[in-house]
């Protein structure tokens, strides 16, 4: 009884310790989205109270510094971030992960260390060149985009042996993997046509496109080629990534007319939460039946979707606005790719709770048996808890268009379903990017803040 009691309490206790990750960072995003970006990093930073950050701080702590024009708070915040991300990858690398795997089939997914999805590693050194050219530190971004195309061959390897492990760990069980198979599992969230147009969960057209505009700013069109080709096979038959490609030599040997090259990236909105919906499946323990809840993520719309149509420039010149990369559709096929492993880990838990509960009403000991039931079922509904977290300051749509303007202050108006916003740039040098995110009605200008001459 005691025992029953105790497991009970600690129970309970890790339940109270569980955070609700999407409720966290909604209120933090609702601060960013009316302009108080101070205001949401205390937010986020109350909500972090132990000195030993977790990575998802790190994501969401340089989103945030980036959108105040903190650059190089934001880089050191990525930057401790990346350093977690490859700590991770070493241990994996090197097996040492082996027992915490295997915990992993019994505990909640919730518990274990956070490893971030594979979209939001590239992300992570895409939006890390993104503000080294905001600085004007157009070869330090060559690094960090340069990484991206290592990391995401990294990727590809870990993906494969990633799903032979499950695969055999479930024959091994006897296990089922398929989501489809799930009773009342809204399927089409993660499987449509969209989603399965997408090559991967982790390529972007934007970390593409944009390592071929940083080769052809330093004048390397040999190494610009591949991502502009790659960018297009992203993101088919769009003509402004098509011209990219087919104007860049040209574009190269030219000489220096005084105009400027400007990319603008815009992008809208928050990636999707994630949110845990449980389902009470029968699971067959000794020729007998037990309901025990599963619980699985499921993804749900980001916040202040609004996705700009166009730009006009100067009052006059409209430019339409070409769909780059959405992370949204990434994040649901990462999900996908994800959900074989998220099931077989629910079943084995499943399976796990149910001898729980069959042991219990086997007990002959009326009052040792219902505190062991008490505390299987208590036990069920903690450790099939979905785990809600992802990197959520992430734009939601990445939009680009590209123009040749003369140097100096700009007026831009971008256009959308809800309104017009309006920002002033200025321009020089012969390449340029200007990043503008939209959040609800606030819209954040990131700008060059050097030269390229």
């Amino acid at each position: 009884m005691a025992f029953g009691r105790l497991f009970i309490v600690l129970l309970l206790a890790g339940c109270a310790a569980v955070r609700s990750y999407d409720f966290e960072l909604s209120g933090t995003l609702n601060e960013a989205a009316v302009g108080d970006v101070d205001g949401a990093i205390k937010r986020l930073q109350a909500n972090n109270p132990r000195s030993d950050k977790d990575l998802l701080y790190y994501f969401e702590l340089g989103m945030l510094e980036r959108l105040r024009n903190r650059y190089d708070d934001s880089q050191k915040a990525w930057a401790a971030a990346q350093t977690r991300i490859v700590s991770e990858r070493t241990v994996v690398a090197t097996g040492a992960d082996l027992m915490r795997s295997a915990s992993s089939y019994v505990l909640s997914d919730r518990l274990r260390l956070y490893e971030a999805h594979d979209y939001e590693k590239v992300m992570l050194l895409t939006y890390m060149a993104l503000n080294q050219l905001a600085m004007g530190q157009y070869e330090q971004a060559r690094v960090a985009i340069a990484q991206t195309h290592e990391l995401e061959a990294t990727i590809d390897l870990a993906r494969a042996r990633a799903l032979a492990d499950v695969e055999g760990e479930a024959r091994k069980r006897g296990a089922v993997t398929s989501f489809k198979e799930l009773d009342g599992y809204p399927v089409q969230t993660i499987d449509n046509p969209e989603v399965n147009a997408l090559k991967n969960g982790y390529q972007s057209a934007l970390s593409h496109y944009l390592a071929g505009f940083i080769y052809e700013s330093l004048g390397e069109p040999s190494l610009a080629a591949p991502g502009y080709r790659l960018a297009n096979e992203l993101q088919p038959n769009r003509p402004a990534l098509e011209e990219a490609l087919r104007g860049l030599d040209t574009r190269v040997r030219a000489p220096a007319d005084g105009m400027v090259d400007v990319l603008f990236i815009v992008s809208s909105g928050t990636a999707p939460a994630l949110r845990s919906q449980q389902f009470r499946l029968p699971v067959p323990v000794n020729e007998t039946s037990v309901l025990i809840p599963y619980s699985f993520p499921l993804l749900v719309p980001g916040l202040f979707y609004d996705a700009p149509r166009a730009l006009v420039i100067g009052g006059a010149q409209r430019v339409s606005l070409t769909p780059l990369t959405s992370v949204d559709l990434m994040a649901r096929r990462s999900l996908k790719d994800d959900m074989p492993g998220i099931v077989l880990r629910a079943v084995v838990r499943a399976t796990t709770s149910a001898m729980l509960q069959y042991q219990a009403q086997r007990n002959r000991d009326k009052e040792a048996a219902a505190a062991v039931g008490i505390a299987a079922f208590a036990a069920s509904a903690f450790l099939q808890t979905a785990d809600d977290r992802t990197w959520r300051s992430l734009p939601g749509e990445v939009a680009m268009a590209r123009v040749r303007l003369p140097p100096g202050v700009h007026d831009v108006t971008l256009d959308s379903a809800m309104g017009e916003q309006r920002a002033r740039i200025n321009v020089s040098g012969r390449y340029a990017v200007i990043d503008f995110r939209v959040l609800a009605h606030k819209l954040f200008v990131q700008a060059p803040k050097g030269e390229l001459q």
